[in-house]
């Protein structure tokens, strides 16, 4: 067994753009440089909050190329091919792919390219759709499946994640539950300073919504709900992961182009954080739902659907409110009972960043992930249920 004091070279892959995995991915590798690690990303772009100098942290960019012979650029192989480069120029100990597709199997690939010597370990942590999306995929299921029995360690940001990858792809192997986490970066301006740049007086509630933008996030539905709230009282702030195009006809049908705030690709979200009232999330599926945590630092509580794994972030009824999935209107009253309870809303937040702070912190959930490299790297493999 490798002591515990052990400094690991480790590798991460992961999709660069906005998204939880992403996040997760370089807030994660952050963390393990701060701990004497050594990182090595390795992805098609920089990841998007990815600092551009920071002490044991590399950023390795994989180069594709068009080649005539294929319809579609192929992304896999030359990422098995760089994989496999750093592994053997840097000496990685393990290679932490964040989502199954193509990245695990990217991992896989490269291990097999070198000798059974210098091969390094290779953990996957499932995110999502890599389940709950490709996983129903015929085209992609046999080989997720394949990735997660062939790797050496598989994590989920959820229970429920881990249950749904052992329902939809039939993983029989033993898949640890390591929760996201969210360390809070000071805040560059004071909130009466944002609150002013958005246009939001005083007297004015600020609601937000985060995410990615995509259709399992019910941005439809928030904006249904925002119109039900009373039009004098509040503004919505979005913080999107994409672009907001596509929801501009819904802005302009519901009479909300006054109302809403859009902005786009923030990477200071803490000054946005720490200047809003209420968390409003409306998805129809969510493995964890880090946005929700991020305002649960700021002791910022939510309402949101009761879907995946969001009842595993806000206690209901305790430090966020949950409602059925598709009804606007309930979700539109329930945050406008929180807004007209000052009392209720300041300890459903308080209670909110302490369960951010007791269960969801970098101290707990980056411990979680180096005693599990450890285990992975010292016992060999985890594929026999060893360490669970």
């Amino acid at each position: 067994m490798m002591a515990d004091s052990a400094t690991l070279k480790i590798g991460i892959t992961c999709y660069p753009s906005v998204g939880g995995s992403g996040i997760l991915a370089t807030t994660l590798g952050e963390e393990l440089a701060a701990r004497g690690h050594e990182i090595h990303f390795i992805s098609y772009e920089r990841p998007f909050r990815l600092p551009t100098e920071s002490a044991r942290i590399h950023f390795h960019p994989v180069e594709i190329n068009s080649y005539g012979l294929f319809k579609y650029p192929d992304y896999t192989l030359p990422l098995s091919v760089k994989l496999a480069e750093v592994s053997r120029d840097h000496g990685l100990d393990l290679i932490h792919a964040h989502y199954a597709v193509p990245h695990a199997t990217a991992a896989l690939l490269a291990r097999d390219m070198l000798p059974e010597h210098r091969r390094p370990k290779v953990v996957t942590t499932l995110h999502g759709t890599d389940t709950t999306l490709l996983g129903r995929d015929a085209g992609y299921g046999p080989a997720i499946r394949h990735a997660l029995e062939a790797a050496d360690g598989v994590t989920t940001v959820s229970a429920f994640l881990r249950a749904e990858t052992q329902r939809l792809i039939g993983v029989k192997r033993p898949i640890e539950v390591i929760h996201n986490f969210f360390t809070p970066r000071s805040s560059s301006r004071t909130r009466a300073a944002v609150r002013l740049e958005l246009g939001v007086a005083d007297d004015e509630f600020l609601i937000f919504h985060s995410s990615n933008l995509r259709p399992v996030k019910r941005v439809d539905l928030v904006l249904a709900a925002f119109a039900q709230i009373e039009p004098r009282t509040s503004k919505l702030l979005i913080l999107a992961g994409g672009d907001f195009k596509a929801f501009k006809s819904d802005v302009a049908r519901l009479d909300l182009t006054d109302r809403v705030i859009v902005r786009e690709n923030i990477t200071a979200i803490e000054d946005y954080l720490q200047a809003v009232d209420l968390g409003l999330f409306a998805s129809e599926s969510e493995s964890f739902c880090l946005s929700i945590l991020e305002a649960m630092a700021f002791a910022c509580p939510s309402v949101s659907t009761f879907v995946g794994g969001i009842p595993e972030v806000i206690a209901d009824g305790e430090s966020g409110m949950l409602t059925p999935m598709g009804d606007a209107s309930t979700l539109a009253a329930a945050a406008t009972a929180l807004l007209a309870d000052p009392a209720r809303r300041a300890r459903l937040g308080a209670a909110a960043q302490l369960r951010a702070r007791e269960k969801f912190s970098a101290p707990i959930i980056v411990e979680r992930y180096l005693s599990f490299y450890r285990e992975v790297c010292g016992a060999g493999t985890l594929r026999d249920g060893a360490g669970l």
